[in-house]
């Protein structure tokens, strides 16, 4: 056996049948501050120091971030060493003790 109950209500109604609150008060304050904010927001918007904060360094950087990418092509191209400056051979790296020396304090 089937029921089948149709209602036919505005949500409004329903709201008030099920005793839920009408919170369309305190969402139209919101969205007016909201509105607010985002207006005060874009007029002080300041296109220049937009540029400087993504792009800090300006010209400097990008002529860096090129370098950087000109650097990593030519070792990956030339196969060789990249950057240098790993451990020493002998498990002694940058001040450390090779095999089982013990510091001395």
């Amino acid at each position: 056996m089937k029921i089948h109950i149709e209602v036919d209500c505005t949500p409004e109604e329903a709201r008030r049948f099920f005793g839920l609150p009408d919170v369309a008060p305190m969402q139209d304050v919101i969205m007016k501050d909201l509105q607010k904010r985002l207006a005060e927001a874009i007029a002080a918007a300041d296109t220049g120091k937009l540029l400087e904060q993504w792009m800090p360094l300006g010209l400097k950087g990008i002529e860096q971030w090129q370098s950087f990418w000109t650097q990593l092509a030519a070792s990956a191209a030339g196969g060789g060493k990249a950057g240098g400056g790993g451990a020493q051979e002998g498990g002694a790296g940058r001040g450390g003790r090779k095999g089982g020396e013990k510091r001395g304090d």
